[in-house]
């Protein structure tokens, strides 16, 4: 295969679910957007912050439907289609549904990625859903001034287990399936900073299904899942918190990382998306007086292809985990609880 003439990263402005638009801004935008309508139908659509729109098809099966893309994170075509590919998968998983077909959604631009590239991108994403067990049935394709790629993908889910991120309830437990500190290691990366075990560490869990989403839905002691993404661990957080008027209180010593994530945000590997996350929604966080900056941005640091938010009956949350890590999550971990109260996230720290 020709190699390409330049890193892919350095044809995007950012990366990965790093080039999400702010926080604030997609509220305001969807504010403004009329509801989707009086569909009896539908039962999961643009009212709120959901991972996918789910459709009732017959009152016992629902149809789940997401799309999900963005610019390259990593310069190997074929990780950069497998990444995008398995994020893209995650919201159906997130919703408790089991995905049955994809349709490639990719923009890019021509002259500068030799075809060759663009087929190893293909290939990676059509890996990822091979992985998934479902095919790339189709797509669209356009002449970018960036290299874009994702999916569109469809599942199928029973009624009773379609899973919300709005119906935590308090004295649940907290669970985080996958650890932090995507955007950090991206950040590094894009500056020839990142050694080769960190791209590993970084590929594995970009790269590893959260196919555990749809067999959770099975467990009625789980209340609410969502996929932590874009607007990082506090964003998202604050998402559930919303939509279930709870209040949630998470652990910073129990919140797992990948292993150099601490120490490359202390040597200043942040993201723009960190920054724009914290001034779109700081305001609704509580933070203790002894967390330093540095921790501050691993909560705010940009995730793709990032892990559960599992919130589930506080009795079960040592069996459900357990269950997890069995399933090949090993780094997942109960990281806090949901409270009565107002719809914020509070952080505890030690020390």
């Amino acid at each position: 295969m020709p190699m390409n003439p330049v890193r892919l990263t350095s044809l995007a402005h950012g990366g990965g679910c790093g080039c999400k638009l702010a926080p604030s801004v997609l509220r305001d935008l969807l504010g403004r957007q009329p509801a989707a309508g009086p569909f009896e139908r539908l039962l999961v659509g643009n009212e709120g912050a959901d991972d996918a729109a789910v459709w009732d098809l017959d009152g016992r099966t629902c149809l789940v439907a997401t799309t999900d893309f963005f610019t390259p994170i990593v310069d190997d075509p074929h990780d950069f289609g497998r990444i995008a590919a398995t994020n893209a998968i995650s919201d159906v998983y997130a919703m408790g549904g089991a995905p049955i077909l994809a349709l490639a959604i990719l923009g890019m631009p021509l002259g500068k990625i030799e075809p060759a590239v663009v087929a190893r991108i293909l290939e990676g994403g059509a890996a990822a859903c091979a992985g998934a067990g479902i095919p790339v049935a189709g797509g669209h394709s356009i002449d970018t001034p960036e290299p874009i790629y994702g999916l569109a993908v469809i599942g199928t889910c029973p009624r009773e287990r379609v899973r919300r991120n709005g119906d935590a309830r308090a004295g649940d437990a907290l669970i985080l399936t996958k650890p932090l500190g995507v955007g950090v290691y991206s950040a590094a990366f894009r500056r020839e900073a990142l050694p080769a075990e960190g791209y590993a560490a970084m590929l594995a869990t970009t790269t590893r299904l959260n196919r555990i989403g749809h067999d959770l839905a099975a467990d009625p002691d789980v209340h609410a899942m969502t996929d932590v993404t874009g607007f990082g661990l506090l964003g998202h957080g604050l998402e559930v918190a919303r939509g279930s008027g709870c209040g949630l209180a998470v652990d910073f010593g129990a919140v797992p990382f990948l292993p150099a994530a601490a120490a490359l945000v202390r040597d200043g590997f942040v993201t723009g998306a960190s920054h724009r996350n914290w001034e779109s929604y700081g305001e609704e966080a509580d933070l203790p007086a002894g967390l330093a900056e540095w921790q501050r941005h691993l909560l705010t640091d940009p995730q793709t292809s990032g892990g559960l938010l599992v919130s589930c009956t506080a009795d079960r949350a040592g069996a459900i985990l357990a269950r997890i890590r069995e399933a090949g999550y090993p780094e997942a971990a109960i990281i806090g609880r949901v409270e009565a109260g107002a719809p914020r996230v509070r952080v505890e720290a030690d020390g």
